[in-house]
């Protein structure tokens, strides 16, 4: 097992509670799926968040969907002018058998703009 990084971002619609929460938990779900990984492989996630989402933490989403013990961090996203808005990014470290080139990073909604080289 070696110690992987999986990135994965989404979007929303609307700066809500519960589109930030279903979006992140939709993003946090597929990352593990298309790594096939459980929780007990997940090591540490970061969380970043453009400045225009102030609804709820990220990591809430997490929680919600079962991942309580693990450590978890949310940040601002630079504030970069003509930057993506709306924008929830992700850093899953996680230990896994994967080699370097087959992690599977997620990019869901509009987000797939951001890397359409790695976006399936």
């Amino acid at each position: 097992m070696r110690l992987r990084a999986v990135r994965g971002a989404t979007t929303v619609e609307k700066d809500t509670k519960d589109e930030i929460l279903s979006a992140t938990a939709e993003l946090l779900q597929e990352m593990m799926a298309r790594n096939e990984l459980a929780r007990e492989d997940l090591v540490s996630i970061v969380f970043t968040a453009t400045s225009d989402l102030r609804a709820v933490f990220p990591a809430e989403a997490a929680r919600g969907i079962g991942i309580s013990d693990v450590p978890l961090l949310c940040a601002r996203e630079l504030d970069v002018e003509g930057a993506m808005p709306s924008c929830i990014r992700v850093l899953m470290h996680a230990y896994t058998e994967r080699t370097l080139s087959s992690v599977r990073h997620v990019y869901l909604g509009d987000a797939k703009k951001l890397r359409s080289d790695l976006a399936d």
